[in-house]
C-alpha cells in the first residue's frame, strides 16, 4: 500500500509518529516545529505544515538562530528525550542557523534542522540567494551546516528521504551520537509528489539505551576507587541528561567521595548536600579546587573536561593523579588517557556502589573537604548579603536577592558575560532542572530564546533568563514570541553599559579594556566617553514585556517577587554597581597574551602568563 504525498508532506506525517522510550516511558520525539517562511520552504514544508497542523504544531520564530536555541532549551529541559524542529529559507535563512546547530552539536543536545535548498533540477542558475561555486556545482550555503551536524544530508529526491529520515532519528535519539541533524531538502523536491509506502507513516519507537559497563571495566574501576587515599567526582552534562542525580547522591552517601560539578552538571547534587562541592575550575569555587589539586583520583562522570573544569590543564596537579571517565560516549571517556567505563552514567553510578560496598573513605578527608564546604558557604552568604536595601546594587547582590525568591522547580538559564562565573561560584542550585548554564558554546543570544523553549516543555515552571546588556542587545527577538504564545517568561536584564565579562579578561591580558564599553567615543577616538543613552527597559517594553525597574536592593527585590508572580512575560530591569564582588578565581584560564609589546600592561601581563602557563601538565 502507498500514498501519494510531497516530500515536505510526507516528512510532516513521519515526524509526528516518532516516540522515545526510556525506562518503560514513551514520550513524542517531535513535539513541534519551528519556522520561518520564505521562497526556500514556503510552498513545501510551510503548505505541509498546513495540512497537517492537527498533529505537527507550529512555532512562529524572529531568528532562525534563535529558534534553534529555543529548540535547544527545550531539549535539554525534557532530557533529551524530546526535541523539535526548525525549518528556514535558503540563502540567510539557513545559513543563521550555524551557530544554533554549533551550539548543540557542542553540547550534545538534539535538534532537527530542515533548512530549505537550491532547486535540485537546476532549471535556472543562479537562483535568488544562490551561492555559486565555479568548481563543484553541488555545493550551497547549506554546506556550512555540516561540520556542525552529527548527521548531514541533501535530500535531491523525493524517496531518499526514506532512508535519511530513518537515520536523522537514530541520530536523534542515540545517547552518544546526538547534537545537530540537517536535512537540506531543495525547494523543488519539497513540492514534488510520490507515492510513499504506508510503512513509512508507521508509529515508531526509537528505545533510548542504557548500556551497562563492561565488567572487566567495571573491576578496574572498582579497584581505583578502593586504591584512592583522595578522590574526587566531576559530575558534568551526562549526569542530567541521564537522570542519573539520584544514584550519584547513593554513591556519594555510601563512599564519601566529595562531587565537584562543571557548569552543565551543576544541581547533580543539592547545594546543601554534605558532599557537593559546588563548581570546579577556573569559576569554581575554592574547597572545589582545592580538593583537585591534591586529589589522586579524579572521577568524571558525564563529563567532557572542557579547559574551563581542568584550568587549562593546570588544576590537578598530584603527582600520581590518575583519571576514570564514566562516559556514554567512548570520545570523552578516554580523554586524559583515563581509564574507561564507557556506559550509561545512571547505570554505571549503580553498578560502582553496588561493587564498592562496603567502601568508604578516610574520615578525616569527609571532615576536611566539609569544613572547606562550610568555609565556602559562609563566602557565598557575604556575596549575596546588601546590608544598605537603599543601595545600588552589584551582581552577586542581583544573584542573592533571585536566590532569596525563586522556587524548588524554577530553571535559572544563562550561558555568556560575567554572569556565568558569578553563577557557577555561588548559586545554590536546588533541584536537578535549576541551573541552566548553556557553557559549551557560551553564545550570547541563548538565553532569551532558549527559556522560551524551557516555558514550553515545563509550562507549569517559573522560568528566568539573566541577561547583561551585550548579551541582551545580541538576540531580544523572542521576547515578542513569548508574547505571542503568552508563555510568561522572566528576564533579569543587568545594565552595566558594555561587555562586562571581556572588560575584565581584556584587563588582564594587556588588552586595557579596549572596545569592551557601551560609551560615546572621546575626543582621542576611544570609546571612553559618557555612556550610550539607550533605554533597553523601554525596548523590552515595546516588544511587549511587562518592565519592572529597579533602582535599589529593596526595588529589586519587590519586583523579581512581583516577576515570580506575574502570568505574563516579565522583564526586571536593573542597574549595578560596578564594583567587583565576586569572589576572584580559584583557577587558571589559558588566554595567551602577547609575546612581544611596547605597552606596559601587555609587559606585565605576559610575565603574569609565563608564570601561570608554566603550571601545566600533560595528563598522560
Amino acid at each position: 500500500m502507498s500514498v501519494r504525498l510531497t516530500t515536505a508532506q510526507a516528512l510532516v506525517r513521519f515526524l509526528a509518529a516518532q516516540h522515545t522510550e526510556r525506562d518503560g516511558v514513551r514520550r513524542r520525539l517531535i513535539t513541534g516545529m519551528w519556522g520561518i517562511f520564505g521562497h526556500g520552504n514556503v510552498a513545501g514544508l510551510g503548505q505541509a505544515l498546513v495540512e497537517y497542523a492537527d498533529v505537527m504544531p507550529y512555532h512562529q520564530g524572529r531568528n532562525e538562530q534563535a529558534m534553534v536555541h529555543a529548540a535547544v532549551g527545550h531539549a535539554r529541559q525534557l532530557n533529551r528525550l524530546s526535541a523539535q524542529a526548525v525549518t528556514t529559507s535558503i540563502g540567510p535563512g539557513a545559513t543563521n542557523l550555524v551557530t544554533g546547530a554549533a551550539l548543540a552539536t557542542i553540547n550534545r543536545l538534539p535538534v532537527l534542522l530542515l533548512p530549505g535548498d537550491y532547486f535540485a533540477a537546476h532549471p535556472a542558475d543562479p537562483l535568488l540567494q544562490q551561492l555559486e561555486h565555479p568548481v563543484e556545482a553541488d555545493v550551497s550555503v547549506n554546506d556550512t551546516l555540516r561540520p556542525v551536524s552529527r548527521f548531514f544530508d541533501r535530500i535531491t529526491r523525493p524517496e531518499a528521504l526514506i532512508a535519511s529520515a530513518l537515520q536523522a532519528m537514530r541520530v536523534l535519539t542515540d545517547p552518544a551520537e546526538t547534537g545537530a541533524v540537517t536535512l537540506a531538502l531543495p525547494q523543488d523536491v519539497q513540492a514534488e509528489a510520490y507515492d510513499w509506502p504506508e510503512e513509512f507513516f508507521a508509529e515508531r519507537v526509537w528505545r533510548v539505551r542504557r548500556p551497562a559497563p563492561d565488567p572487566e571495566e567495571l573491576a578496574e574501576a572498582v579497584r581505583a576507587i578502593r586504591a584512592a587515599e583522595r578522590p574526587l567526582l566531576v559530575a558534568g552534562g551526562g549526569v542530567h541528561h541521564s537522570e542519573a542525580e539520584a544514584a550519584l547522591r547513593a554513591f556519594a552517601e555510601a563512599t564519601g567521595i566529595p562531587v565537584a560539578s562543571t557548569q552543565a552538571g551543576k544541581g547533580s547534587l543539592r547545594h546543601d548536600h554534605p558532599a557537593d562541592l559546588g563548581g570546579i575550575g577556573h569559576t569554581g569555587t575554592a574547597v572545589a579546587d582545592d580538593l583537585a589539586r591534591t586529589a589522586d583520583l579524579v572521577i568524571g562522570v558525564g563529563t567532557r573536561h572542557s579547559d574551563f573544569t581542568t584550568a587549562s590543564g593546570t588544576l590537578f596537579q598530584h603527582p600520581e593523579v590518575r583519571f576514570l571517565n564514566l562516559n556514554i560516549t567512548a570520545f570523552d571517556a578516554h580523554k586524559l588517557a583515563a581509564r574507561t567505563l564507557v556506559c550509561d552514567a545512571r547505570t554505571g553510578l549503580e553498578r560502582l556502589t553496588e561493587a564498592l560496598d562496603g567502601h568508604r573513605v578516610d574520615p578525616a578527608y569527609e571532615s576536611e573537604y566539609r569544613a572547606g564546604k562550610e568555609r565556602w558557604d559562609r563566602v557565598v552568604e557575604a556575596a549575596y548579603r546588601a546590608d544598605d536595601p537603599s543601595a545600588v546594587p552589584t551582581q552577586t547582590q542581583v544573584l542573592g536577592a533571585l536566590d532569596a525568591v525563586v522556587g524548588e522547580t524554577d530553571v535559572v538559564i544563562n550561558a555568556a558575560g560575567s554572569l556565568p562565573g558569578d553563577l557557577h561560584k555561588l548559586w545554590r542550585a536546588r533541584s536537578p532542572r535549576q541551573y541552566h548554564l548553556e557553557y559549551g558554546y557560551s553564545c550570547m543570544g541563548y538565553e532569551i530564546p532558549a527559556a522560551v523553549g524551557v516555558q514550553q516543555a515545563a509550562p507549569d515552571a517559573v522560568v528566568w533568563a539573566l541577561v547583561g546588556d551585550g548579551t541582551y542587545l545580541m538576540m531580544p527577538t523572542e521576547i515578542v514570541t513569548a508574547v505571542q504564545e503568552g508563555l510568561p517568561v522572566n528576564l533579569v536584564l543587568v545594565q552595566n553599559h558594555g561587555y562586562a565579562s571581556i572588560g575584565g579578561l581584556s584587563e588582564s591580558v594587556g588588552a586595557e579594556r579596549f572596545g569592551t564599553a557601551y560609551r560615546h567615543r572621546a575626543a582621542d577616538g576611544t570609546f571612553t566617553g559618557a555612556p550610550l543613552p539607550v533605554d533597553l527597559a523601554a525596548n523590552a517594553a515595546s516588544l511587549g514585556m511587562e518592565v519592572l525597574r529597579a533602582k535599589t536592593v529593596a526595588e529589586l527585590r519587590d519586583a523579581l517577587a512581583a516577576a515570580r508572580a506575574s502570568d505574563r512575560p516579565t522583564c526586571v530591569y536593573v542597574e549595578t554597581d560596578p564594583a567587583p564582588t565576586a569572589p576572584p578565581a580559584e583557577a587558571w584560564w589559558d588566554v595567551p597574551v602577547a609575546e612581544t609589546a611596547s605597552r606596559e600592561a601587555a609587559i606585565g601581563a605576559r610575565e603574569q602568563y609565563d608564570r601561570q602557563v608554566a603550571a601545566r601538565r600533560r595528563h598522560l
